[in-house]
């Protein structure tokens, strides 16, 4: 889930400045794959050593920090006559960032290696192999631990990424030095790693093709026609000696070994950085969060003396809503049936004029993590045969449950998996005062604007399609999602006829515009540094093109109980501990919003889910009201976890909450 980048090449072909050029060039390139932190290591020959440098800052800040200017470390190395280096821009999984021993590069048993991706077994395979130490937090340790032990074994490289490849669950995209030999090791299990190279005195690495396409535009002087860019090939990599400069296949690759096994001296500086210790902070909010489940309400018997619809399951409580003589809501008398999927075969005609060959990527999934995304990515790689990119726009709110599941399917499938992330703490800190203004005056019509900052999810799309040179867009949007209600509270009345869950007329945006405006203005809190934030997010959303831009579900009907069964039996994928739902889980904000819808209105989307559900005839009503009964419960360690990494304090933001006027009271 991170971008990791190398350069390896002969210094008497090139000038000092472009060994230095091209590696601050592709590092700042991959500073869009995380920004937590990140680092570097420079194998120098001359006297032994593997220097490295790593700082829970930016990859960006890192560049400009003392210890790279002074220390001057990258024109150091071009003193010897090989440059090697290889480098980290790290999302934060796992681990935390402020524990120097889990940021990249990660020095493990003589193993100096970076990584993308993330290993979702490690805690098994840290208990199935007892003979290995385990010393830090990062699932990246478990990948050099066993390459260890099987090379040790063995002395065959090839052999002993075979044999941890195998027992590794979860994506794997790796660069690693040994430090008693000549060899510098890539490989990838899903194809999400790229080399740019001429074979014969250089060699540069990235986590995406689009990096090097622009590294191969700042330096069109050096890379011609000899260079190739080519993408690693899923469960194989790349050898590259660095004393003779041969690049070989792994499949390939035949180990012999070193005439001299000398090893490198390790020599690492942590870097504390400008951030704060804010993990700290967060570590104290949850302990005192904790046995705090108790403040949450659940009022249940109160909510289910609500007059609700007698076909599905809306309250009286619900914005616009009006019943017949017969108790019937108007949302059901004006619902027309979605789940009436056209023929399939119409979809494969769709997709053939995209088809590419010689392995190319032909399609865009947008991959949350979620259920559907990963049926679709499961189909459109598996049943209609594409050679799909996945796209995951990480903005803070993806949780780590999220994050694995991406991993597992994507490892599974061996599809590349680009990753978007944002300024993460900038995001997470324009949430904290949107939440912070909205505590001070309460209003449900601006509960949206704690998602704001996910809507930049349509943009860089766009931007990843242009980058890949994809045409074709499969999107997993279900239908049964539509939660009008949500700008219901904002006075926006509900439209029938829309043809996307998430469009919205003209006239609609204008009342919705003129609400928040008017909260701005009554509550200048909202006047902050989030403003430019959320107003991208309504350009990404709404004004953002899409062409040639299918919806999934469109062709293929929605069932509930076999998208389960595919993604829990085929993928083994994780499911919440305190959710009986496979919905809604990989995003960390769902838990929050529907606390308050259902504590102050009682409904929450899953109430809108599962009536929907009922007006599709796919559950009966009083099925689906055991269900919301159970859903609606408050999820105590999602919301622990959710105001934890906003900085916000458990017991007064949830006390604040419960003294909201009930609008069933």
């Amino acid at each position: 889930m991170c971008g990791i980048f190398g350069v390896i090449g002969k210094t008497e072909k090139y000038a000092n400045a472009d060994f230095v050029g091209i590696l601050e060039k592709i590092a700042r390139f991959s500073e869009v794959r995380g920004k937590d932190s990140s680092g570097l290591a420079f194998r120098c020959d001359s006297n032994k050593t593997i220097n490295i440098l790593r700082s829970p800052v930016s990859i960006k800040d890192l560049l400009k920090s003392n210890s790279y200017i002074k220390n001057s470390l990258a024109t150091k190395e071009i003193e010897n006559r090989l440059f090697s280096a290889i480098g980290h821009a790290r999302l934060v999984t796992n681990g935390t960032q402020l524990n120097h021993n889990n940021n990249q590069p990660v020095v493990k048993d003589g193993i100096i290696g970076v990584h993308n991706g993330i290993i979702v077994n490690d805690e098994n395979l840290w208990k199935k192999h007892p003979d290995i130490i385990r010393k830090y937090q990062i699932d990246t340790e478990i990948i050099f631990s066993l390459f260890r032990k099987y090379f040790d074994a063995t002395g065959d490289i090839k052999k002993s990424i075979e044999e941890t490849n195998n027992q590794l669950k979860g994506t794997v995209s790796i660069g690693f030095f040994v430090n008693e030999n000549s060899q510098f090791v890539l490989f990838t299990n899903n194809g999400s790693l790229y080399i740019l190279t001429n074979y014969t005195d250089l060699v540069i690495y990235a986590s995406e093709k689009f990096m090097l396409q622009k590294l191969i535009k700042s330096y069109s002087n050096i890379f011609n026609k000899k260079f190739d860019l080519k993408q690693v090939e899923v469960n194989n990599g790349y050898v590259v000696d660095c004393e003779k400069f041969k690049i070989s296949e792994l499949d390939s690759f035949k180990w012999k070994n070193d005439s001299s096994n000398c090893p490198y001296d390790i020599v690492v500086e942590n870097l504390d950085g400008h951030k704060k210790q804010l993990n700290a902070v967060l570590d104290s909010n949850f302990l005192i969060a904790q046995n705090k489940d108790s403040l949450l309400e659940y009022n249940i018997s109160e909510i289910n003396k609500l007059k609700r619809c007698s076909k599905c399951l809306l309250p009286e409580t619900f914005p616009f809503i009006y019943y017949d003589n017969s108790e019937v809501c108007n949302y059901c008398h004006n619902y027309k049936k979605r789940n009436q999927a056209k023929p399939i075969e119409n979809l494969l005609e769709l997709v053939d004029p995209y088809r590419k060959t010689n392995n190319q990527a032909d399609c865009l999934v947008p991959f949350s993590g979620g259920r559907d995304s990963t049926y679709v990515l499961h189909y459109v790689k598996n049943i209609l045969n594409l050679n799909p990119i996945a796209y995951t726009y990480d903005w803070g709110m993806v949780t780590d449950l999220a994050r694995r599941n991406i991993a597992r399917v994507c490892g599974q499938l061996g599809v590349e998996n680009i990753i978007v992330a944002a300024d993460i703490s900038k995001k997470r800190k324009n949430i904290n005062k949107n939440i912070s203004a909205w505590l001070k005056k309460p209003s449900l019509g601006m509960i949206p604007l704690f998602m704001a900052g996910d809507k930049y999810f349509f943009k860089f799309a766009n931007q990843i399609k242009k980058q890949n040179n994809i045409d074709l867009q499969i999107w997993g949007i279900n239908f049964l999602e539509n939660t009008d209600f949500k700008v219901g509270f904002a006075g926006v009345p509900p439209e029938w006829d829309k043809d996307m869950i998430y469009s919205m007329n003209a006239g609609r945006q204008l009342k919705l515009f003129k609400y928040v405006i008017g909260n701005i203005i009554s509550n200048p809190r909202y006047i902050n540094s989030s403003i430019f934030d959320t107003f991208g997010s309504y350009v990404s959303r709404y004004l953002n093109p899409r062409r040639d831009y299918y919806h999934f579900f469109d062709y293929h009907e929605w069932n509930e109980s076999k998208i389960e069964d595919i993604i829990l039996d085929d993928y083994d994928w994780e499911v919440a501990s305190d959710l009986n739902s496979t919905w809604r889980i990989g995003d960390g904000t769902a838990s929050f919003y529907n606390y308050i819808y259902y504590t102050v209105s009682g409904f929450s989307e899953f109430d809108t889910f599962r009536s929907n559900q009922i007006r599709e005839g796919m559950i009966s009503r009083s099925d689906a009201l055991i269900k919301i009964n159970e859903e609606n419960k408050p999820r105590f360690e999602s919301l622990a976890w959710y105001l934890e990494i906003l900085g916000l304090d458990f017991v007064s933001t949830i006390r604040r909450i419960n003294n909201i006027p009930k609008m069933y009271r």
